[in-house]
């Protein structure tokens, strides 16, 4: 039985492993690696946040995205959006040297056992570990609005179901949403020769300004300091203080993850989208039906106003939502008790744990736990060491007896002891 189970191989996944690999823990990591950003973003995206804010974690802070590019003969700037693809190479390349072999397969399920869980892999193998670490990304927690539910995916889909959007060339399709995501797939489909429209519920689209200069005054700095989510306190509180945001009442914390940092273009996709695609603000879709093999949209306007829109497909960039009902891996007795908060995710303490006792959670499921800097690869950071250390804590009062090594201690045990698998 492994101390310690990490379902998910993303930038938490992988930052946990190496910061308990680091800690001699025996360890078990279980996932595809990098699984979202190499399969459910299309070619040609780039990261939003700077390349100084988009490391993952170990301890020691050697395996950086500086690092990696560094070994490529790149420089990561200021200013200078990474794309995607470089992004998940660095994130295997971190896998490579800061955790155990990565075992590929899927956990479909979760279930308690004598000492603590067991999951179930694809192929029907087990595994069993004293604690287990969930950190699985996005991808369970898709959101599309109710309008959109009852047509198939050859007429809408999830931004996050294409690794490319070839399909669309020539096509006329809407994107409704008025994120990065929304704005950036419109782009891409516009520059490829689709018809591309976006339909926003705001009245405005939003854009996020040139980056400041990292070299700036002491009083510019004191007046609005650098963060990894912004410029500007209340920013750097979300980036560099989770510990602190996990004080504030529930009831705060949940607001602000909610509404934080909304839905907004990053600087240089602007000019991508404004001249080339069709615009429609203030729009709400109320209905969709299939209409000779197109689909047929009806929105409402701020003003009640109803119109029409006529499209080949519909693109639904509407994010996501990390609620406990989703968990769909867990098993019926683990995932009833889970202690939700107000907005459907799972209660944290401040390790990580949930109310089920050697659960623990990472990413997005704990935007509401810690801060909107879960949301984004900057919180596998903070995530990575705390929650070790309350895997630690876990194991040292929960198995009588059990010694807990020293960090560092056995590290090369814990990194060679992993099965390598993959498909």
């Amino acid at each position: 039985m492994y101390d310690l189970l990490v379902v998910g191989a993303g930038p938490y996944g992988l930052s946990i492993a190496a910061h308990a690999a680091a800690a001699g823990l025996s360890l078990r990591v279980v996932g595809r690696p990098m699984a979202s950003w190499r399969d459910h973003m299309p070619r040609g995206m780039f990261l939003k946040s700077e390349p100084w804010a988009s490391n993952l974690s170990d301890p020691d802070g050697k395996w950086s995205l500086d690092a990696y590019c560094a070994e490529l003969g790149m420089t990561a700037r200021h200013g200078e959006p990474i794309p995607v693809e470089t992004f998940a190479s660095y994130g295997l390349w971190f896998a490579q040297h800061a955790v155990p072999p990565v075992d590929e397969r899927m956990v479909k399920g979760l279930q308690f056992c004598p000492g603590g869980f067991e999951a179930v892999l694809e192929d029907g193998e087990t595994l069993r570990a004293k604690t287990v670490a969930l950190a699985v990304g996005v991808m369970p927690f898709i959101e599309v609005p109710s309008a959109l539910r009852s047509l198939g995916p050859q007429y809408v889909t999830h931004s996050s179901d294409h690794s490319d959007l070839d399909r669309f060339r020539g096509r006329d399709v809407t994107v409704v949403g008025g994120g990065q995501a929304a704005l950036e797939t419109a782009a891409l489909l516009a520059e490829q020769g689709t018809r591309a429209r976006v339909l926003v519920r705001a009245p405005r689209l939003y854009w996020n300004g040139l980056p400041t200069p990292l070299e700036r005054s002491p009083w510019q700095s004191f007046r609005s300091p650098q963060s990894g989510l912004g410029i500007g306190w209340r920013n750097w509180f979300y980036s560099e203080r989770p510990a602190w945001f996990h004080r504030l009442p529930e009831a705060k914390r949940t607001h602000i993850a909610a509404t934080a940092l909304g839905p907004a273009g990053a600087w240089w996709v602007r000019d991508r989208v404004e001249p080339v695609v069709e615009v429609g603000l203030g729009q709400r879709v109320t209905a969709a039906h299939e209409s000779g093999g197109r689909v047929r949209l009806e929105t409402v306007g701020r003003g009640g106003e109803p119109a029409i829109v006529e499209t080949d497909h519909v693109i639904a960039a509407t994010g996501f939502k990390a609620t406990c009902d989703r968990l769909s891996l867990l098993a019926e007795d683990v995932r009833g008790g889970l202690a939700a908060v107000s907005d459907g995710s799972p209660a944290v303490g401040r390790d990580f744990e949930s109310s089920v006792p050697g659960l623990f959670f990472a990413g997005l499921t704990t935007a509401s736990g810690f801060g909107p800097a879960m949301r984004f690869v900057l919180g596998a950071g903070f995530t990575g060491g705390t929650l070790v250390r309350g895997v630690r804590r876990r194991l040292y009062s929960g198995v009588p007896g059990r010694r807990i090594p020293r960090p560092g201690a056995g590290s090369r045990t814990a990194r060679t002891g992993a099965v390598s698998r993959s498909r």
